[in-house]
């Protein structure tokens, strides 16, 4: 467990780039993680999760959640509308609006339950088949549309090739943000988030790196 090295990297970082302390939020990425490596974390003092999963996240959340006061719950992995209802009740942050049927199917959802998640829109800045995410000539009118329907969209969100410098692809997920008008910007991982801080990342999205490597 390493959350203080972590913690440590992105003050670092934060500095680096002339932003203030703070100004960064970590979310540590639990998916597929070993019980006793995500109570570490949350036993010392970390509240903000992310989960690749609705199901899996279901299945450990609500214990940790009624044990541990202020967790605080990101739904990172692509979201299937027929589980958009339990993804709704269960985060506070859904970073993976990538098509207009998911955006309409949470704006419905959204008059019947009287709440939303904040929403970020995920970009493919890859342009990769296999991956969620709509493509940079589509995202200004996805974020229309959702805006049009009421969802609030905090930001955009993007998973650079693994292959791949991720530098142009954060710069790119910004100019979409700030031509929106967004300031959330999602962006960098375990192998990349001081990158992305010192352009304008206001989440990174840790997993390895904080808990070791995830269990297969």
């Amino acid at each position: 467990m390493h959350l203080d090295d972590i913690r440590a990297r992105i003050a670092r970082a934060e500095t680096a780039a002339g932003r203030a302390p703070g100004s960064v939020t970590l979310i540590a990425v639990s998916k597929l993680q070993p019980p006793e490596r995500v109570r570490a974390v949350l036993d010392a003092g970390q509240r903000c999760f992310g989960e690749n999963r609705v199901q899996e996240a279901a299945g450990k959340w609500p214990d940790w959640c009624a044990e541990f006061d202020g967790v605080d719950l990101h739904l990172v992995g692509p979201l299937q509308t027929n589980k958009a209802r339990q993804a709704m009740e269960m985060f506070s942050t859904i970073h993976t609006l990538d098509r207009p049927k998911l955006a309409r199917t949470l704006a419905r959802l959204a008059q019947e339950l009287g709440r939303c998640p904040a929403l970020f829109v995920q970009v493919n800045t890859g342009a990769e088949a296999q991956k969620a995410g709509v493509l940079p000539a589509d995202a200004d009118a996805l974020i229309t549309e959702a805006r049009a329907l009421d969802l609030p969209v905090a930001g955009v969100m993007c998973i650079p090739p693994v292959d791949e410098d991720p530098l142009p692809h954060f710069r790119l997920l910004r100019a979409i943000g700030t031509r929106n008008g967004l300031d959330g910007l999602s962006m960098g991982m375990s192998d990349d988030f001081e990158t992305a801080i010192a352009e304008g990342a206001t989440h990174v999205r840790v997993g390895s790196a904080l808990f070791g490597a995830r269990a297969t």
